[in-house]
């Protein structure tokens, strides 16, 4: 079941075409880079474009699952380009980032994920930009604990993994993916490092009950989570999930109420919040 294609009037937004995107377009083509802003057709895109900003996707442009919301091409994987660390850096310096933000495609091929290459994207960002925040949001390494202990022990600020959605819609929302086994890597990483932020995020509008969001949420607070991001579900591809309900803004502020009174220390719950959408600002 979907709803009707037209979205409501609080779901219209533009901004893509506004000549202040282009700074970030050049530094991205330039450094032969790729951002999850345009992989995954982020309707952010825009207004974060312009504001000169960007979430940098690090290992390639093909992942190796076919999450039914994401618009990432799924296929064969590329080759890890060993300079790739090197270039997130050199462009981030040239945005003039304070707080940098990377996310990988999931690279179930790599013997461990691809954490080393996010070892590599810390450091490198951490030698260039030494005064600038690190926020990484990862894939979920197939369980590997030793590769998320990795990627801790580099120490980035932040440390972001999705639960996505409520464990009802796992099969067709994050085929691949195990809910328990998401709670799972966000508690392995707050007992690893208690005073760093863990964060994850959730889609709405994918056919969930409020009680299922309320118990996810419970669960996320259960797992050491310190922050939230809950935003609308939008379809980005005719080949993705269709829309099941736009929630209305009101609900959104009822999420965010529910969250702080479980004691989550941070929620951001809008209709077109996103995992590092104003991250900068909460950081």
């Amino acid at each position: 079941m979907s709803v009707d294609l037209r979205r409501p009037a609080w779901l219209m937004k533009g901004g893509l075409l506004d000549p202040a995107t282009a700074p970030v377009r050049e530094t991205i083509r330039k450094g032969g880079l790729a951002t999850v802003c345009s992989s995954a057709r982020c309707p952010n895109r825009g207004e974060c474009f312009a504001a000169g900003t960007a979430t940098f996707m690090i290992l390639g442009e093909r992942c190796t699952r076919a999450c039914g919301f994401c618009a990432v091409t799924t296929g064969a994987p590329e080759g890890v380009e060993s300079d790739e660390p090197q270039r997130v850096a050199a462009a981030a310096k040239e945005l003039g980032l304070t707080h940098v933000v990377v996310t990988s495609v999931t690279r179930d091929d790599l013997p461990d994920g691809g954490a080393g290459h996010f070892v590599a994207t810390i450091k490198a960002l951490r030698e260039t930009l030494p005064s600038s925040t690190v926020e990484v949001l990862t894939p979920d390494f197939g369980g590997k604990w030793p590769a998320v202990d990795a990627v801790v022990d580099a120490r980035p600020d932040v440390y972001n993994h999705n639960v996505e959605t409520v464990p009802r819609l796992y099969r067709t929302v994050r085929p691949g993916a195990v809910y328990e086994r998401s709670l799972g890597l966000l508690a392995h990483v707050k007992e690893r490092a208690t005073t760093m932020t863990v964060k994850s995020g959730i889609m709405v509008g994918l056919g969930e009950t409020a009680e299922e969001v309320a118990a996810t949420l419970a669960d996320l607070k259960g797992h050491g989570v310190d922050w939230v991001t809950i935003g609308q579900y939008l379809r980005p591809t005719r080949e993705n999930l269709p829309v099941v309900e736009y929630v209305r803004p009101e609900r959104f502020e009822e999420y965010r109420q529910l969250g702080e009174r479980l004691g989550i220390a941070t929620v951001q719950s809008a209709p077109y919040v996103r995992s590092s959408y104003h991250a900068a600002a909460r950081a």
